[in-house]
């Protein structure tokens, strides 16, 4: 294999393992064991059938955690301490295969590292606003959509890897410019719940009528849809 290719999958392993890890494993064993590519010795071990299942399996029960409301925030903080990890263990077992020193391996570890952290906390903020929706289809596209790229972006690297890197230097572009509003709209609607919890805007201990149609709480919950609709767009835009 080239050394443009190893350095595409180099990057994009790690850039999809924050995404999908198990994905990402199952489609380089996949490419290792159809001889798509010839995996680096410590990485071989990817196209075992053993761990090709068991990398199934676990992406079997994300594909149902990931498009249930609520369930697929939670799957995604605990996913931290997966995804990055393994991000960088992968980018660096990548890096195996160019033959380069100690210390450029250790380079591809923080690289890799970096890059899955990037993409691990983009998807988790953006399911944190699309979980403000009342409808479950939107998590059902967003989690579909993120299956499809991780799969496609792992073949382009392999197959066009000058595309599949220039493609990734233009989306960690629009990432930063995106991190600052994904950050203030998530922190509107992390304080719209909590004013919600409390059960009051003012701190007085005035009681709440629930027999009222519009109680505060029903209000609080009013604009924290609205805020969340309207960050939806912008962010869309």
């Amino acid at each position: 294999m080239e050394t443009i290719e190893l350095i595409s999958l180099t990057l994009g392993v790690a850039w999809a393992s924050g995404i999908n890890l198990y994905a990402a494993v199952l489609v380089l064993g996949y490419f290792g064991m159809t001889g798509d590519i010839t995996l680096p010795p410590g990485l071989e071990l990817l196209s075992d059938p053993l761990v090709m299942a068991a990398a199934g399996f676990m992406y079997l029960v994300e594909f149902f955690a990931d498009k249930t409301p609520g369930v697929d925030t939670g799957w995604d903080v605990l996913h931290t301490f997966i995804r990055i990890p393994a991000g960088a263990v992968l980018a660096a077992g990548m890096a195996q295969g160019l033959e380069v020193s100690q210390a450029a391996e250790f380079a591809a570890l923080l690289i890799g590292g970096g890059l899955a952290a990037t993409t691990h906390f983009t998807k988790t903020g953006t399911r944190v606003l699309i979980n403000t929706s009342p409808e479950p289809f939107s998590n059902w596209t967003a989690s579909i959509a993120e299956d499809l790229v991780v799969i496609g972006g792992l073949w382009a690297s392999l197959h066009y890897p000058w595309l599949f890197i220039a493609g990734l230097v233009l989306s960690l572009l629009l990432i930063i410019w995106l991190l600052p509003k994904l950050w203030r709209a998530l922190k509107r609607v992390f304080r719209a719940i909590g004013n919600f919890f409390a059960g009051k805007g003012n701190g007085s201990a005035e009681p709440v009528d629930l027999e009222r149609p519009t109680g505060r709480r029903q209000d609080i919950l009013r604009a924290l849809y609205h805020d969340a609709s309207e960050n939806g767009k912008k962010l869309n835009h």
